[in-house]
């Protein structure tokens, strides 16, 4: 019966020194946290205030803060 090797039995160099791995067959990893991300476009003159993405979704936050909310009307017929 042949033994099969652990991890730790295996030294470095019997790893080879490229793996070529074929992409047509993977899958997504349904277990990978996914987050939607919204991609704006904004004027050229927008874009010089504002030197990063951070200072522009800061400065939305802001006016969302102070922007009045809206009641949502029922769409439940009486």
């Amino acid at each position: 019966m042949k033994k099969i090797k652990t991890n730790s039995e295996l030294k470095v160099s019997e790893m080879l020194s490229e793996y070529n791995f074929d992409y047509r067959e993977s899958k997504p990893n349904r277990f990978a946290k996914t987050e939607k991300q919204v991609i704006v476009q904004i004027d050229e003159d927008v874009a010089k205030v504002f030197s990063s993405s951070e200072d522009v979704n800061n400065a939305l936050r802001t006016l969302i803060r102070i922007y009045p909310k809206r009641k949502r009307k029922s769409k439940i017929n009486s």
